[in-house]
């Protein structure tokens, strides 16, 4: 009886998991910029991975004695995920990808005539 809770419960954390990874993978491909597929990896997927991994534990700790190997790999993932978003983002800013189409910048021309690289206004 007890077995067959955790065995539900598995495949509970696994669907989950699952769904949410795969949400995640669609979001790096449909999201337009950068900044919002930085989402993607960064939340979904990161459910994503820890469902499977309290799956694993649940799994393997009831048949085998307590499973560690899986709370090493959610630290090193709650920590590496944030950090290489943070490094993508910032890539990203220093390389002014904030849209997918350009910006147009505004045109100062009417506004007065340039001297000495700065623009007199009209008078």
């Amino acid at each position: 009886m007890i077995q067959d809770l955790i065995d539900l419960l598995t495949a509970l954390f696994l669907l989950a998991g699952a769904g949410f990874a795969l949400i995640g993978s669609i979001a790096i491909v449909r999201l337009p910029d950068i900044f919002t597929r930085l989402h993607g990896p960064t939340k979904a997927s990161t459910l994503g991975v820890g469902g499977v991994l309290i799956a694993s534990m649940l799994f393997f700790s009831t048949r085998g004695g307590l499973s560690v190997h899986e709370l090493l790999v959610a630290t090193f993932l709650m920590i590496t995920a944030p950090v290489s978003a943070y490094f993508i983002a910032r890539a990203a800013l220093h390389r002014r990808c904030w849209s997918v189409a350009p910006v147009p910048e505004e045109d100062h021309s009417a506004s007065g005539k340039e001297v000495d690289g700065r623009k007199e206004p009209v008078t």
